[in-house]
């Protein structure tokens, strides 16, 4: 189906057109109709789908249509991190930059006077993240009286990330009557419990299968011992020549070491985490998106907010602790319908972590062998890869006695 069919304004027809797209996706055909109407939605889509465009074409062409009588914002969306709140933002102004609207983007690590500043200008739509619009909130420089559409994103990365009380806070300060739209890539206990708190006679979207990941992603296990994990990830690097790859680790301090050895073994990277400041997250992202960096290092703060359309691979050097940020981590590859690659690093101590993950997906992912890779020796000449130790409990004519019963 193409845009002109879904009923939306020429402003928006040509912001759309300027960005190349054509095709409504199966998410953006089955929501922006009824998110015109005015109806409450459920939306469960992966990453790369077009979500985002699913919910703010529509929520731009509503408010265009209506005069502006506040300063205050006529429409909140919420989400869980920095990154995915400067993506949403970005889109609301590329697709409404033919309409007189204007929109705001608020969230931590960052000054908050200038955000002050532009809130008292009077905003249309509020892009933000729970703790730092709860903050304004509490300094009276934000009402919520006048939101007339609310977008819950990523809503289980909100639970995950544990902002329910501070959703619940901000949901009590919004008007009773009002359109509300909750998109999720996983649903658990607490998402269905939210939902239906939430939504009154939901349309229900659902492109994809709850806890799937991408079709068109290839999964590829690699079995590797912990200590050769780096050595293997550079090689792989280097093998395939990678000029643009994501890398995601357990731990901040575990992403600040693995890209100093990749930069020390001339693959150019950066690492981005929670204790990054916001100036040198937004930074690493620029740079890697426009290649001056080869691999970007992180947590799974960028598993939601990284928009990389032509990003090929996607490598797993350490499995989430969490199966379902699994799914969300491999969906920053094979987005808008092209494919794409995700690799595990897996270690012995990983194979419960990597069990969870299959049994959600309810599949297995192939185990693959690494052709040509030998672990390097270390200072003293000895390969990394342990050496095998006897088992002190095991009967060994040669080190044990024999015993007499």
């Amino acid at each position: 189906m193409t845009f002109e069919q879904l009923g939306l304004k020429e402003e928006l027809l040509k912001a759309v057109s300027n960005k190349g797209y054509t095709e409504a996706t199966p998410i953006q055909e089955e929501s922006i109709p009824a998110i015109l109407k005015g109806r409450d939605l459920l939306g469960g889509a992966q990453t790369g789908t077009g979500k985002t465009a699913a919910f703010a074409l529509p929520i731009l062409n509503n408010l265009s249509e209506k005069e502006r009588l506040t300063k205050n914002p006529r429409a909140l969306i919420l989400t869980p991190t920095r990154e995915l709140a400067a993506q949403v933002g970005e889109s609301f102004r590329n697709y409404g930059k033919h309409l007189n609207l204007n929109s705001a983007i608020i969230f931590g690590g960052v000054k908050i006077n200038p955000q002050i500043s532009t809130l008292k200008n009077g905003v249309d739509i509020l892009v933000a993240t729970p703790g730092r619009l709860l903050d304004h909130i509490n300094q009276k420089t934000v009402k919520l009286n006048s939101i007339e559409v609310f977008v819950l994103d990523e809503a289980d990365r909100m639970l995950d990330m544990g902002f329910i009380k501070d959703i619940n806070k901000i949901i009590a300060l919004l008007p009773k009557e009002r359109q509300n739209l909750l998109f999720s890539a996983t649903y658990g206990t607490e998402i269905r419990e939210l939902a239906h708190g939430l939504l009154k006679n939901p349309k229900s979207v659902e492109v994809t299968k709850r806890n799937s990941a991408a079709e068109k992603v290839t999964q590829i296990v690699h079995k590797i011992d912990k200590n050769s994990k780096k050595d293997l990830l550079k090689y792989i690097i280097e093998k395939e020549n990678l000029y643009q790859v994501l890398v995601f680790v357990k731990t901040k301090h575990g992403a600040n070491r693995l890209s100093k050895f990749l930069d020390k073994s001339g693959i150019p990277s950066a690492a981005i985490h929670g204790d990054k400041s916001q100036g040198a997250r937004t930074k690493a992202l620029k740079d890697f998106k426009c290649g001056d960096l080869q691999a970007l290092i992180a947590t799974d703060v960028a598993a939601r907010g990284l928009h990389l359309e032509d990003l090929s691979h996607v490598i797993n050097y350490d499995l989430p602790q969490v199966a379902e940020d699994y799914v969300h981590r491999i969906g920053r590859t094979g987005r808008a319908g092209k494919s794409g690659i995700a690799i595990s690093l897996v270690s012995n101590d990983e194979i419960s972590q990597l069990k969870k993950i299959e049994k959600m997906l309810k599949n297995n992912i192939d185990i693959v062998a690494v052709k040509g890779f030998k672990p390097p020796k270390d200072e003293n000449g000895a390969s990394n890869k342990k050496k095998k130790v006897p088992d002190p409990f095991q009967y060994n004519p040669k080190i044990h006695k024999k015993r007499k019963y």
